[in-house]
């Protein structure tokens, strides 16, 4: 597949498909972040956020041990954007959003890296979801406490979420909620990587 070079792809993209993705949510009633309730986890509207370059503090530290027991850190990763998807096979928007998150990151493979952040999960459930949806990127498996590098944009009950990482390592966009399309993600990206 040809892609357009990062440089020559225009916010107007992303404004559009978040335009589309907040309308969406508004109609459906959804709030910017819901209460628990007895899910165990929040779940957002799926809202973009991007920080400017300014504004991008620190580069996170975060290593762990993926579903196949190899170690992973991301300061390795550090020299391209990073997409961290914070998923469990139990989570039914994770279940819904996986088609997309998939097509995402084969798309921009060679542009971003993909870790994943698996969270209070069986490790028999875990495996299941990477097989059913064919998942190529790593995940660490966490019982929350991996979300606490990520403070002041993740809390150790927000899932689904994506965070994405500059090629400093710093955070330099999220999605809190259900992903709303692969072009959102690509999008978001782009634009950190620009920044």
């Amino acid at each position: 597949m040809t892609r357009t070079p990062l440089a020559r792809r225009t916010t107007a993209a992303l404004a559009a498909t978040v335009a589309a993705a907040t309308l969406g949510s508004t109609l459906a009633g959804c709030t910017s972040v819901e209460s628990t309730g007895d899910k165990g986890y929040i779940s957002g509207d799926g809202e973009v956020r991007v920080l400017e370059p300014g504004q991008r503090e620190e580069p996170v530290d975060l290593t762990g041990t993926d579903l196949a027991g190899d170690e992973v850190d991301l300061a390795d990763l550090r020299g391209t954007p990073v997409v961290v998807p914070v998923w469990g096979s139990w989570c039914v928007p994770c279940r819904a959003e996986a088609p997309d998150v998939v097509a995402a990151a084969e798309e921009l493979e060679g542009e971003a890296a993909f870790v994943g952040i698996n969270i209070r999960d069986t490790e028999g459930g875990a495996r299941g979801f990477e097989r059913e949806f064919d998942v190529p990127y790593p995940s660490i498996v966490d019982d929350g406490l991996a979300l606490l590098a990520f403070t002041g944009t993740l809390t150790p009950y927000t899932v689904p979420a994506f965070v994405v990482l500059d090629e400093q390592g710093r955070i330099g966009g999220s999605i809190l909620g259900e992903l709303p399309s692969t072009q959102t993600l690509v999008d978001l990206v782009d634009e950190v990587a620009r920044g």
